[in-house]
Parts: structure tokens; sequence; C-alpha cells
């Protein structure tokens, strides 16, 4: 198993530094430190992206606040 720095695992898998730090901290990414310095497996994948792409939040107060009849 080949250990990569956080730096050369965002450059591989373009993705910013500070999320993946985060997500580490969050338990998403699995992560081992060393010294100062965080290290991730070679094979480890980015997890998914869980944003809301389809639109399909943006009405759902409309739904809610409106009196019945």
């Amino acid at each position: 198993m080949e250990l990569l720095s956080l730096s050369e695992w965002c450059a591989i898998h373009k993705k910013d530094p500070g999320n993946v730090r985060r997500l580490i901290q969050q338990g998403r990414i699995p992560a081992q430190k060393i010294g100062n310095q965080w290290v991730i497996a070679s094979d480890t994948l980015p997890p998914a992206d869980r944003r809301i792409k389809s639109g399909k939040y943006k009405n759902w107060r409309k739904s809610s606040t409106q009196p019945e009849e």
C-alpha cells in the first residue's frame, strides 16, 4: 500500500486540500497523521458528492407554507 501526502492525493483527484482536511476530520476519508502531515492511501477514492443538484429542494417551502383551503 502506497501512502500519498494530502497535497499529492488532492492533485491526483483534483480536490481542494482544505475541504479534504475537513472530510478527514469528519471521518469521510480515511487518513493517518504522520508527524504534522496527513497521508492517505493511494487507492482511496474521494467520497460521493452529497449535494442536491436536481433543483428539487427549491420548491419545498412553497408547498409547506401555503395555507390550506
